[in-house]
């Protein structure tokens, strides 16, 4: 899907503010027809936001199932044009409704929709809109989860992913105006030709008699052109995209009356000889697995959040994260675009392992791949998430990896049969990037049967934590044991850890730097960087997390996961220092 942007064309109203908001208690507003009027008994609720936090009260805070969210809003002039109606993402599902009738459903908590409502209002007059959002999660769900009932009869839900279900309208809400003849897609694939950018571009604007395109540099001067829906473009002397370098150039497209300004930058991205190449020159991950994830707000979108995290990541010399575990916010990708951050885009695929949960290990009752599990239609949501994802963020220099999964199952039959088909989704839907998913210690090289479907080895390790816990020695001797086999098996792939690092309470300080300390988190996270260094195949290092995050409340989970270099309101744990020297040592050796 197209990313919004006002043009000559195109013009867009923000919808986002304070909601009307209701608790659906027994989950039969849909049925009620409560969008048939205005929903009464209501309380305010912020759009963006999780509702979870905002109130106090746990029948918000815990609900599972729905809650209706609906305010009034003033249609601008769209004259001939179409008008639509298009949610940053709504978790996990969502219906939507004009005046009381229904215009949109959707089914995925962390990517865009849109509804065409141009014959349901009239210029310049109110219309009402209502919204119903279930947090609710099954197997035919990413991610997966079940239903279960208390002793009371109440609904609970179990989920196996290690963050807290937040749920809600989580990115902004617009109204937009585009003509009925319009661009509905475009690809931009580019190369470089020594001093010489290469735009490769195809335009979808179906019925439009005339279409062209110019390339505009970050001054707007015209720098390329071309006329018809598709084509090759050359930007001499260009400005390449790197990291550290976000310099980016815009697609202006004209098809008829429209006209749509797509961003990119030229670069190339290669695996070759255990090496990540960007622009043909090896480049090494320095980052972490992140989360979408604060106080009160959850998992809603904040401008403000989003560039003190970038600033906090600058200073600490990081290059690069990991959408861990879903698809982040447009605006996310679209700053990383112009701050010359790298990203691994993945998909919302976590917990589809019965061998873990929760972060809690142990045996969970079921089996993973199955008929009354995760089956054949799971298979196909699993596709759809991967082909949307794809869709929406494939112009965007930042993104060099598509994750299609986060600690899946990976050492049984199923789990290939599973797999093998979404590799060639992802290679269908963008051959021109690779393609992983993020290895699970319980998949070690010995047992891991779908590593060949993919182009890197993405592993997620917590040697000295969850494995010969405080034995840093044994645990360094696994780690490298462990790195050998997979260099073995897998010769020319290489190794990002996405992954690593113990648990670390602040202001925990330890003479005998024993677990759950802040000197433990320097120990565990100073034994993987040693090994790192000394296996050149090891070309990224992601720690687990950059902030501590919330999960469902358990015995291993002290008001959340606690693994963050950061805490949760972003201060420095003393490792965050240790680290800040290394990386600004590193990006001074590597140039990036």
């Amino acid at each position: 899907m197209l990313a919004l942007r006002d043009s000559l064309s195109r013009n867009s109203k923000c919808l986002d503010g304070v909601w009307d908001f209701k608790v659906d208690t027994d989950n039969s507003g849909v049925e009620e027809r409560w969008f048939d009027k205005p929903l009464t008994d209501t309380r305010s609720m912020p759009v963006p936001a999780s509702y979870n936090d905002i109130t106090t009260e746990i029948e918000v805070h815990d609900h599972v199932g729905l809650v209706w969210y609906e305010r009034e809003a003033i249609a601008p002039r769209f004259g001939d044009d179409r008008l639509l109606i298009r949610f940053g993402s709504v978790t996990h599902e969502a219906q939507v409704y004009i005046n009381g009738k229904e215009v949109a459903y959707h089914k995925g908590g962390y990517l865009p929709f849109e509804a065409d409502i141009t014959d349901l209002v009239k210029d310049g007059e109110p219309f009402r809109v209502t919204v119903a959002v279930d947090n609710r999660l099954g197997w035919q769900s990413i991610p997966p989860g079940y239903i279960t009932q208390d002793e009371a009869g109440n609904d609970q839900q179990k989920y196996w992913h290690d963050f807290y279900n937040y749920a809600g309208i989580h990115r902004s809400v617009h109204l937009y105006t585009r003509p009925e003849v319009h661009v509905s897609d475009v690809t931009i694939v580019t190369d470089i030709d020594g001093s010489a950018g290469v735009v490769k571009y195809d335009v979808v604007a179906e019925g439009a008699k005339n279409v062209s395109v110019r390339v505009l540099d970050a001054e707007r001067n015209e720098v390329a052109a071309g006329e018809g829906a598709s084509g090759e473009l050359r930007v001499e002397n260009a400005k390449l995209w790197a990291p550290g370098e976000g310099n980016l150039y815009t697609l202006e497209i004209t098809a008829d009356d429209d006209v749509y300004p797509q961003r990119f930058g030229i670069r190339t991205v290669e695996i070759k000889d255990n090496q990540f190449l960007i622009n043909g020159k090896p480049f090494y991950f320095r980052g972490y697995g992140r989360h979408e994830d604060n106080l009160i707000r959850g998992k809603g979108h904040d401008n403000v959040m989003m560039v003190h995290d970038f600033e906090v990541m600058k200073w600490q010399g990081a290059n690069s994260f990991r959408t861990s575990h879903y698809p982040y916010a447009e605006e996310v990708m679209d700053y990383a675009d112009e701050q010359g951050f790298v990203v691994i885009d993945e998909t919302p695929a976590v917990g589809l392992n019965m061998g873990i949960g929760g972060g809690i290990f142990g045996a969970q009752g079921f089996v993973t791949f199955s008929e009354d599990t995760a089956n054949k239609e799971t298979q196909e949501v699993h596709a759809n998430e991967i082909r949307d994802l794809i869709a929406r963020d494939k112009n965007h220099p930042c993104v060099v990896i598509w994750s299609i999964a986060n600690e899946p199952e990976t050492n049984t039959d199923a789990s290939r049969e599973y797999f093998e088909p979404l590799a060639k989704v992802a290679r269908d839907a963008d051959p021109t990037r690779p393609v992983g998913y993020v290895n699970v210690m319980l998949s070690t090289p010995d047992v891991e049967k779908i590593t060949d479907f993919f182009d890197v080895i993405m592993l997620n390790r917590y040697y000295g934590w969850y494995f010969q816990t405080g034995h840093l020695g044994d645990a360094e001797a696994g780690l490298r044991r462990e790195l050998d086999e997979w260099i073995k098996r897998y010769p020319g792939k290489p190794i990002i850890f996405t992954e690593y690092g113990p648990d670390t309470m602040p202001g925990l300080k330890d003479y005998f730097r024993r677990p759950w300390s802040e000197e433990f988190q320097e120990d565990n996270i100073g034994m993987f960087h040693k090994v790192f260094d000394d296996y050149p195949e090891v070309v990224g290092e992601q720690m687990w997390n950059f902030a501590d995050f919330q999960t469902t409340p358990g015995t291993m989970r002290v008001g959340g996961n606690k693994k963050g270099m950061f805490t949760r309101d972003r201060l420095p744990k003393s490792n965050a220092y240790k680290v800040r020297d290394r990386w600004l040592a590193m990006k001074e050796k590597q140039g990036n």
